[in-house]
């Protein structure tokens, strides 16, 4: 935790949605699962050949090459609000034998459209994420994408193949038969298509959230992630901390944060034991300022190797599934001169760097977390956006955001204000910005709470109730890790859940809601 200055002054059924808003609750009688199928928004091929022709009203996508003439099919589609993925899978009908591997690739941006694609326009691509060589008799092909979509939000794929003097044909959605790309998502939740404006409800989340289960990016099916970062300006172990802060919360925060630096030796035994432990399961978010000692240029520039390494070999040898922030809050040490080895892009360059290098070695149990600090100041600045390593690295995107609770104080506010606050001059709030340009990727509300100055003790409850509401709203919020301290960094801010009796009942009352029933998968 750390700040900028203060200024001085559901039954089984099958919907096919197009457009249209759907609400997904759990629902405590119908539990079974449905299935949705999302018809694409804009599908169209592109051909390195002709690099002004546009593809969009042609009835067929192609993939393939013939000669040098490379030819690349792209797709879009748009997941309801409110949808709750368990697994998406792209389908696509051939209209020609199919043959030779087909791989889908992330697409960098979502702002194209089938009338105006080219080659010579096209966005960049992204990672693979996943191939399938069909059969000849494959009537269907099918690719997994639920690493990918993960909740609501439009997405874009783009098909190429590895044949190299051929090409194969897949129907579009301008084809007569009407089998255009499909991305069937399989869903535990009652659909309401245009539903009627519901009347708020006590408790505001409700529902049988027993199967929520967490995927391979850690990502849950349903509800939310509780997690806590506790003692973190105290003289006890975390580890101890963080028990305490359960038993007064009264739930176990099934993550666990904890810090480190530079060449620190971790996951520590202390940490492998809070996550070994069968009757309180957890996962650790492991927060490592890797660059410490050096800068994010040199780390990029490969000067420690040496260090990523030997993380890659402990992590591996840990083997469980975990989070890692690499330099939560960068915003504070940028220093925007070129040569400072602490530029915005120098803080992607190192990101980029260091998780390249862990997936050369072996490494596939680190879920990566990109942290921003939720300040007006650094949102406007115009080097914010360089921090980004992109989407093909970063697989949720988290935020360090806190609110006072004292009305006229720096930050006044709830919870809505801390994912809200607007860049100083206007622009997006950060829930609207990582929505809208990193669509689908989980968000973390990697650290929040909410303070009052030391001596100016003063209730919290009207943040601690104003939670739930605000995750009803925003789907994209997959884990919430609330950082508790009776002294900030500068010994001046209690953001402790029991500063008052009243604040401590509304937090445990917080605690015990049912959207927060996630097991580890």
């Amino acid at each position: 935790m750390r700040r900028a200055k203060l200024p001085k002054s559901v039954t089984a059924l099958t919907a096919v949605i197009a457009g249209t808003a759907a609400i997904l609750v759990p629902n405590a009688a119908a539990a079974a699962e449905v299935n949705l199928t999302v018809k694409a928004t804009d599908d169209t091929y592109t051909s390195n050949g002709r690099k002004t022709t546009t593809f969009g009203s042609d009835d067929k996508l192609a993939v393939g090459k013939l000669g040098a003439d490379a030819k690349t099919a792209y797709v879009k589609f748009t997941v309801p609000a409110g949808t709750e993925v368990r697994k998406a899978v792209l389908f696509l009908r051939p209209l020609s034998t199919p043959k030779g591997k087909i791989t889908v690739s992330r697409v960098v941006g979502t702002s194209w459209t089938e009338a105006k694609l080219t080659s010579g326009n096209a966005p960049k691509l992204g990672l693979p994420v996943a191939s399938v060589t069909p059969k000849a008799a494959d009537s269907r092909v099918g690719f997994d994408l639920s690493h990918e979509v993960y909740g609501p939000g439009t997405y874009s794929f783009a098909l190429t193949s590895s044949l190299t003097n051929a090409v194969v044909r897949f129907q579009s959605t301008e084809n007569r038969a009407g089998g255009g790309p499909e991305l069937v998502i399989t869903t535990n939740t009652k659909v309401a298509v245009n539903p009627a404006p519901a009347k708020p409800t006590t408790p505001i989340v409700a529902g049988d959230y027993s199967r929520c289960v967490t995927g391979a990016k850690l990502v849950p099916s349903c509800g939310v992630l509780w997690g806590g970062a506790a003692g973190g300006f105290t003289s006890l172990p975390r580890d101890v901390e963080h028990k305490n802060w359960e038993k007064l919360s009264g739930r176990t925060a099934t993550i666990f944060h904890t810090y480190h630096k530079g060449d620190e030796a971790f996951p520590t035994k202390s940490e492998i034991a809070m996550t070994s432990e069968a009757a309180t399961p957890r996962v650790l978010l492991l927060n490592w300022k890797i660059a410490y000692g050096s800068t994010w240029a040199k780390v990029a520039q490969g000067e420690q190797d040496k260090r990523i390494d030997a993380f890659a070999t402990r992590i591996k040898a840990y083997g469980k599934k975990t989070f890692l922030v690499l330099h939560h809050e960068p915003e504070n040490e940028v220093v925007a001169k070129a040569g400072s080895g602490w530029q915005a892009t120098d803080y992607a360059a190192m990101y980029r760097h260091t998780i390249q290098r862990l997936r050369a070695k072996g490494v596939t149990n680190v879920v990566n977390v990109m942290a921003y600090m939720g300040n007006e100041k650094w949102l406007a600045q115009t080097w914010w956006k360089d921090l980004y390593p992109g989407n093909d690295i970063v697989d949720w995107i988290g935020l360090d955001s806190y609110v006072s609770v004292e009305k006229g104080y720096y930050h006044y506010g709830t919870f809505a204000d801390l994912l809200d606050r607007k860049p100083t001059g206007g622009g997006l709030g950060f829930y609207e910005w990582a929505t809208t340009k990193n669509p689908g990727k989980p968000i973390m509300v990697a650290e929040w709470g909410a303070y009052h100055r030391i001596g100016k003790t003063t209730d919290k409850s009207a943040v601690y109730n104003s939670v739930l509401p605000e995750l009803v709203k925003r789907p994209a919020i997959k884990a919430i890790v609330h950082f508790d301290t009776k002294a900030d960094d500068e010994g001046d801010r209690d953001i402790s859940i029991g500063s008052t009796p009243a604040g401590l009942a509304s937090f445990k009352k917080l605690a015990a809601s049912p959207i927060f029933n996630v097991k580890l998968g």
